[in-house]
Protein backbone atom coordinates (compact mmCIF):
# COMPACT_ATOMS: atom_id res chain seq x y z
CA UNK A 1 0.00 0.00 0.00
CA UNK A 2 0.77 3.03 -0.81
CA UNK A 3 -0.41 6.98 -0.49
CA UNK A 4 -1.77 8.19 -3.84
CA UNK A 5 -2.49 11.98 -2.73
CA UNK A 6 -3.31 14.04 0.61
CA UNK A 7 -6.18 16.41 0.58
CA UNK A 8 -7.09 18.98 2.30
CA UNK A 9 -9.68 21.44 2.31
CA UNK A 10 -10.22 25.27 1.24
CA UNK A 11 -13.09 27.08 0.86
CA UNK A 12 -14.84 28.15 -2.28
CA UNK A 13 -12.91 30.80 -4.28
CA UNK A 14 -9.87 30.67 -2.55
CA UNK A 15 -7.81 28.60 -4.92
CA UNK A 16 -5.67 32.11 -6.15
CA UNK A 17 -4.92 32.79 -2.50
CA UNK A 18 -3.69 29.51 -2.08
CA UNK A 19 -1.85 28.74 -5.26
CA UNK A 20 0.97 31.02 -4.30
CA UNK A 21 2.07 29.31 -1.08
CA UNK A 22 1.93 26.13 -2.49
CA UNK A 23 3.75 26.90 -5.64
CA UNK A 24 6.74 28.69 -2.82
CA UNK A 25 6.62 25.29 -1.19
CA UNK A 26 7.63 23.56 -4.00
CA UNK A 27 4.53 22.47 -5.84
CA UNK A 28 3.72 22.46 -9.15
CA UNK A 29 -0.17 22.70 -10.12
CA UNK A 30 -1.29 19.88 -11.89
CA UNK A 31 -4.54 20.03 -14.38
CA UNK A 32 -7.62 18.41 -12.69
CA UNK A 33 -9.53 16.23 -14.84
CA UNK A 34 -11.97 16.94 -17.01
CA UNK A 35 -14.77 15.43 -14.98
CA UNK A 36 -13.81 17.21 -11.86
CA UNK A 37 -12.43 20.77 -13.05
CA UNK A 38 -15.63 22.32 -12.65
CA UNK A 39 -15.47 21.56 -8.65
CA UNK A 40 -13.14 24.31 -8.17
CA UNK A 41 -9.45 23.64 -5.90
CA UNK A 42 -6.29 22.83 -6.84
CA UNK A 43 -4.25 19.63 -7.96
CA UNK A 44 -0.38 19.98 -7.27
CA UNK A 45 2.53 17.70 -7.05
CA UNK A 46 6.26 17.99 -5.87
CA UNK A 47 8.39 14.64 -7.16
CA UNK A 48 6.16 12.04 -5.59
CA UNK A 49 3.67 13.43 -4.02
CA UNK A 50 0.49 14.39 -5.08
CA UNK A 51 -1.98 16.74 -3.08
CA UNK A 52 -5.24 18.38 -3.71
CA UNK A 53 -7.21 21.45 -2.65
CA UNK A 54 -11.08 20.35 -2.49
CA UNK A 55 -13.55 22.74 -2.09
CA UNK A 56 -15.75 22.45 1.22
CA UNK A 57 -18.99 23.88 1.39
CA UNK A 58 -18.39 24.41 5.49
CA UNK A 59 -14.66 24.88 5.20
CA UNK A 60 -13.14 24.91 8.74
CA UNK A 61 -9.29 25.01 8.96
CA UNK A 62 -7.56 21.84 10.09
CA UNK A 63 -5.35 23.58 12.63
CA UNK A 64 -4.04 20.72 14.27
CA UNK A 65 -4.47 17.36 11.76
CA UNK A 66 -1.79 18.19 8.90
CA UNK A 67 0.41 16.97 6.31
CA UNK A 68 3.92 16.68 6.83
CA UNK A 69 6.04 16.65 3.51
CA UNK A 70 9.77 15.94 4.01
CA UNK A 71 12.33 18.00 1.91
CA UNK A 72 16.08 18.21 1.05
CA UNK A 73 16.37 21.84 2.22
CA UNK A 74 14.27 22.78 4.85
CA UNK A 75 15.72 26.14 5.05
CA UNK A 76 15.40 27.00 1.17
CA UNK A 77 10.93 26.19 2.06
CA UNK A 78 11.19 28.22 4.75
CA UNK A 79 12.87 31.13 3.12
CA UNK A 80 10.27 31.09 0.56
CA UNK A 81 7.34 30.32 2.32
CA UNK A 82 8.56 33.76 4.41
CA UNK A 83 8.18 35.64 1.10
CA UNK A 84 5.27 34.58 0.39
CA UNK A 85 3.69 35.90 3.62
CA UNK A 86 3.42 32.98 5.38
CA UNK A 87 4.42 32.26 9.13
CA UNK A 88 7.22 29.76 9.79
CA UNK A 89 7.26 28.25 13.62
CA UNK A 90 10.18 26.19 13.99
CA UNK A 91 9.96 23.19 16.33
CA UNK A 92 12.84 21.25 18.26
CA UNK A 93 10.26 18.34 19.66
CA UNK A 94 11.84 15.84 17.82
CA UNK A 95 15.70 15.27 18.70
CA UNK A 96 18.02 15.18 15.66
CA UNK A 97 15.05 16.58 13.43
CA UNK A 98 14.60 20.02 11.57
CA UNK A 99 10.96 21.04 11.09
CA UNK A 100 8.88 23.72 11.36
CA UNK A 101 5.03 24.21 11.45
CA UNK A 102 3.00 27.11 9.20
CA UNK A 103 -0.74 28.07 8.05
CA UNK A 104 -1.80 28.20 4.42
CA UNK A 105 -3.75 31.09 3.25
CA UNK A 106 -7.11 30.03 4.41
CA UNK A 107 -5.60 28.65 8.13
CA UNK A 108 -4.81 24.77 7.47
CA UNK A 109 -1.41 23.81 9.47
CA UNK A 110 1.35 21.95 7.27
CA UNK A 111 4.76 20.64 8.58
CA UNK A 112 7.61 20.30 6.84
CA UNK A 113 10.73 18.42 8.06
CA UNK A 114 14.14 18.12 6.79
CA UNK A 115 14.57 14.87 4.93
CA UNK A 116 17.26 12.36 7.10
CA UNK A 117 20.13 11.67 5.84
Amino acid sequence: MRIDHIQLAIPAGAESRCRPFWLAAGFAELPKPEGLAGRGGLWLRSGAVEFHLGIDPVFVPATKAHPGFGVPDIDLVAKALKTAGAPIVWDDAIAGRRRFFTFDPVGNRIEFLEDQP
